[in-house]
C-alpha cells in the first residue's frame, strides 16, 4: 500500500481532509477527520506515479515525491503577469490577497476569485485581506508582483508549524493592512486547540487532533507531531503503529 496524495479538505470536492492510497485492490483513501485513530508504519519511498481517471499508474523509480516525469509543473508558479495567458483558467476573474500566519508571517498572493477562501484554508491561513477583483489572471499576477518587491508570495510550511500553537499578532496584523485598502478580511479556525508548539516529525500513528492546511497534526504517546503531508506521499505503509522512538513534545513533560 502507497501514499499516493491527500486532500487538505479545503476543497467543495473533498467532504474532508484524507490521505490517497493506492492498494492491490485499487484507490482507497483514509480519513483524516480529528478523533481518527492512524497505526501505521512507513516503509521504503518512491515516485508516486500518478492517478488519472480514477487509475493509479505506480512508478518504481526511487525520486519521491515524484520524479521528474511525473512532477507536476505549474506553468504559473512564477509568472508575473508578462504571459499570453496560456491556460484557459487564465482568463477567469482573479482575487488578490493577503494572508497571515501567526504570530506574524504575512504572504500576497492571487487566485481565481471563486477558489479565494479554498484557496486561503489550503495554504492553512489564520487571517486574510481580499485586496482587488480584476479580469484576469495576468492583470493579478502584475498586481502581486509589485506588492511582492515588500510582501513575501510564499511562506514554507516548517514556518507555519512553528506558528501552529500560537494566535495572529493583532497589532502587527493591522499594522501591515494600514497600506492596503482591503475590501473585506477573513479569519479561519481549524479547531487544532494547541498550547505548545508540535513536534515536526513523519510518522502515520497516533490521534488525528486536525488539519490545517496540507499540515496533519496527530497526538501520540502524550506529544504532538507536526506531519507535512506532502513528506508522506510516496511512502509504503503497512498497518500497525510505527516502533521507532520519536522526540517527545514539552507538553508530554508537563
Amino acid at each position: 500500500m502507497q501514499i499516493v496524495g491527500y486532500d487538505t479538505g479545503a476543497d467543495d470536492a473533498a467532504d474532508e481532509s484524507a490521505l490517497r492510497l493506492a492498494t492491490a485492490d485499487g484507490l482507497d483513501s483514509q480519513s483524516l477527520v480529528a478523533g481518527t485513530d492512524l497505526a501505521y508504519t512507513l516503509g521504503e519511498r518512491r515516485c508516486a506515479g500518478t492517478v488519472e481517471d480514477g487509475r493509479h499508474f505506480a512508478c518504481d523509480r526511487s525520486t519521491a515525491p515524484y520524479c521528474d516525469d511525473h512532477r507536476s509543473r505549474w506553468a504559473c508558479a512564477r509568472c508575473v503577469g508578462d504571459c499570453d495567458l496560456p491556460l484557459p483558467s487564465c482568463r477567469e476573474e482573479h482575487a488578490v490577497y493577503l494572508a497571515a500566519f501567526a504570530p506574524a508571517t504575512f504572504k500576497v498572493g492571487v487566485t481565481r476569485s471563486w477558489r479565494l477562501e479554498t484557496r486561503l484554508r489550503e495554504q492553512g491561513a489564520d487571517r486574510a485581506a481580499h485586496l482587488r477583483t480584476v479580469a484576469d489572471g495576468r492583470i493579478a499576477r502584475q498586481i502581486e508582483a509589485e506588492i511582492a518587491t515588500d510582501v513575501t508570495d510564499r511562506v514554507r510550511v516548517p514556518t507555519k508549524i512553528a506558528g501552529l500553537h500560537r494566535a495572529v499578532d493583532d497589532d502587527a496584523w493591522a499594522d501591515f493592512l494600514a497600506d492596503y485598502e482591503p475590501l473585506s478580511t477573513d479569519d479561519f479556525e481549524y479547531g487544532l486547540d494547541l498550547t505548545d508548539r508540535p513536534v515536526a516529525e513523519t510518522v502515520l500513528t497516533g490521534t488525528v487532533r486536525g488539519t490545517k492546511g496540507r499540515v496533519l497534526v496527530l497526538d501520540n504517546g502524550g506529544s504532538t507531531y507536526a506531519v507535512d503531508m506532502r513528506d508522506l506521499v510516496g511512502y509504503e505503509v503497512t498497518a500497525g503503529g510505527t516502533d521507532r522512538e520519536l522526540q517527545s513534545s514539552l507538553g508530554a513533560f508537563g
